[in-house]
């Protein structure tokens, strides 16, 4: 367990807790955040005792995007490091065995709604804010709408982008940005639920489907279908497969091999 620094860590059962440190500067991403975010994805990518990573936030703001002191009268080789590094965080998330989930309080903006959009899932609590308001300052926010674009509709994320206005966690929820909604109360606790559910599902099985998601997305479909049907024959052969289709036959619930001995 990190217990201090920019993130912290936690464990609970399978599910690993990543906490966003900052809460004096609205969990603003800097370059020192962002290394150790990656630092601790880097880290989880290699733990078999971890089966799903939720990214959350300390304070009552998720993060309010990049911090802009960090760009202020910078250099452009030193602005190309900053969002070369923000990009491995975001790609990383993506690649990584296990599913990412986003548990978000307060606003989301810019880099922060970034991370939100490359996160696998998000739960939002009633009261969360979501904008890409880079507009606002004469900086248009072009990396956020890299996965913003992907998770929701062209118009949509073409006027988050343009006016900068924010959409509350309602509206997220509709234009596909965030999975649920739950009443602030609850977040941590229908988070956990929704993180708990997917790690009964050995990781093995988690990983595969994942890394198959991202590979065929942005594919056309007849690409897409022929790594899936490639995917499918070869999982079909895991052991995790072939106890859960004896178990669906016979009628019974799976037992799972150690997932340990999955990997």
């Amino acid at each position: 367990m990190v217990s201090e620094g920019p993130v912290l860590e936690e464990r609970e059962d399978r599910v690993a807790w990543l906490t966003l440190n900052r809460p004096d500067r609205r969990n603003a991403l800097s370059r020192e955040l962002l290394e150790a975010l990656l630092d601790r994805l880097e880290a989880l990518s290699r733990d078999p005792g971890v089966s799903v990573v939720v990214i959350g936030a300390q304070g009552s703001t998720f993060s309010a995007g990049h911090d802009l002191r960090e760009l202020r009268d910078g250099r452009l080789e030193d602005n190309r490091r900053l969002f070369e590094l923000c990009t491995q965080v975001m790609e990383r998330i993506q690649s990584l065995p296990q599913p990412v989930i986003a548990m978000v309080q307060g606003v989301a903006t810019a880099a922060g709604c970034q991370l939100v959009a490359s996160c696998d899932l998000a739960v939002a609590a009633e009261s969360a804010r979501f904008a890409t308001p880079g507009v606002r300052i004469g900086y248009f926010c072009i990396t956020p709408m890299v996965p913003l674009c992907r998770n929701v509709g062209r118009k949509k994320a073409m006027e988050m982008l343009l006016t900068g206005d924010f959409i509350h966690a309602h509206e997220a929820l509709s234009c596909g940005l965030v999975n649920q909604v739950v009443p602030d109360s609850e977040l941590r606790t229908r988070t956990r639920d929704l993180a708990r559910k997917i790690a009964r599902t050995p990781l093995r099985v988690l990983a595969e489907g994942k890394r198959a998601f991202y590979h065929q997305i942005e594919r056309d479909q007849q690409a897409a279908y022929a790594l899936a049907r490639e995917v499918m024959a070869s999982t079909a052969l895991y052991p995790e497969a072939q106890e859960g289709i004896r178990a669906f036959l016979e009628k019974r619930p799976p037992s799972w091999i150690s997932q340990g001995d999955s990997e």
